[in-house]
């Protein structure tokens, strides 16, 4: 973990991913950190370790690989620090448990990450907190929701299943004005193209398995504070003993310098599928706020300056036989979850299931792609061959 150093707020974002979280001083002239395998640290002098003059204690709380990381995240995020944790989920389960006790009142967003809805159920609601879902689209009217005991507000803007746009600034408005916290799981847009701080945000949020690892090969969950969050998580992050290993840690660091690139071509590639999807005679709806056509477009285009790779459509006249058709069809499309990677991936998806605030209405069946670094016109052939297995 680190406090907030070494700002590069003055750089464009391209320079930025290049040159932060590079301390020099823990690795001299190398341009990478060093991967650091270590548990026990050795001290000079009693002094040294119990005067508090030591900038390592144990492994477990900072080496110069995980603090590179942290210090790189703290300034993309503008944040006060930044905490790591093994997954993405595990960066949800405990920004939540940093926000509330027993006896609180959390307020979390209908289109959430199904596992974030798990932990709430199977965690949360035992140990005493008071677990409401709402409709995403509610924006400043949520102060209707607002309980005495009301702490924290976790939203996911887009949902990373459904895609609803939530309208950030008016959901911080009205929870500020209750001094109520806001978290937002930011793994859809990363700080690149939503500044999760700027906009009010007091914890955000990141499966750095997705765009900051960016190959498929690490499970990774980061969460960024500002002042008033910040030295809770600390202690929350600390007493639950999480840690992430060197080697992941290095390689998350390897991707976050070409996450903006990978980023460009992902959104490059989306929005060419978004639009030949939309044209389909198979297709009923394109779930993609990036187009003009999707419901939450215009606070998009307010408040987001990029879009990423993953989308969703939902097949006209179809049923759940003819979907799973559809995606067996697939060659360059992996059958498989997670997302963020260089490979393309589908999963179909069922809110059916677990919506409670909300209705899933669509008929048809709901297919969620994420648009990998591949061609995109070889993409398009492929998903040729599942329309053709429709029939």
């Amino acid at each position: 973990m680190q406090k907030k150093k070494n700002c590069t707020k003055n750089y464009h974002t391209d320079t930025r991913l290049i040159t932060t979280g590079r301390p020099t001083e823990d690795h001299g002239c190398f341009v990478n950190p060093p991967v650091i395998h270590a548990s026990t640290v050795l001290f000079e002098s009693t002094d040294h370790l119990y005067g508090g003059k030591a900038k390592y204690y144990y492994g477990r709380r900072g080496t110069p690989t995980t603090n590179a990381l942290c210090e790189a995240l703290t300034d993309l995020e503008g944040a006060a620090g930044t905490v790591l944790t093994p997954s993405g989920l595990a960066a949800c389960s405990l920004a939540l448990l940093s926000a509330c006790k027993c006896g609180d009142h959390v307020l979390i967003t209908d289109s959430a990450y199904e596992p974030t809805r798990n932990f709430a159920t199977q965690v949360l609601t035992p140990m005493g907190v008071e677990v409401e879902y709402y409709d995403p689209r509610i924006g400043g009217e949520i102060n209707t929701l607002f309980r005495p005991n009301t702490s924290a507000v976790f939203t996911e803007s887009p949902g990373s299943q459904t895609f609803e746009m939530q309208d950030i600034p008016a959901i911080v408005a009205a929870a500020h004005a209750r001094d109520i916290l806001v978290l937002l799981d930011n793994t859809w847009a990363t700080p690149l193209f939503f500044d999760s701080m700027g906009h009010g945000i007091d914890i955000t949020i990141q499966a750095g398995t997705k765009y900051i690892v960016g190959h498929s090969d690490v499970m990774l969950g980061t969460i960024s504070a500002n002042e008033r969050a910040w030295p809770r998580l600390l202690e929350v992050h600390g007493a639950m003993g999480y840690h992430v290993g060197p080697d992941d840690v290095y390689l998350a660091l390897r991707g976050l310098r070409t996450m903006s690139v990978r980023l460009k071509q992902h959104q490059e590639s989306a929005m060419a599928l978004a639009k030949w999807l939309q044209a389909r005679p198979e297709v009923d709806r394109v779930l993609y706020p990036a187009l003009e056509s999707d419901p939450g477009y215009e606070i998009w285009k307010r408040d987001f300056s990029g879009a990423c790779g993953l989308l969703g459509f939902v097949l006209r006249d179809c049923s759940q036989k003819q979907a799973f058709a559809f995606i067996d069809a697939l060659e360059l499309f992996g059958l498989g979850y997670s997302w963020g990677g260089f490979e393309s991936l589908v999963t179909h998806v069922d809110p059916r299931g677990y919506r409670t605030a909300t209705t899933w209405t669509e008929p048809g069946q709901l297919l969620r792609l994420h648009i990998g670094l591949e061609d995109a016109d070889d993409l398009k052939a492929d998903l040729e061959k599942g329309f053709a297995a429709l029939v």
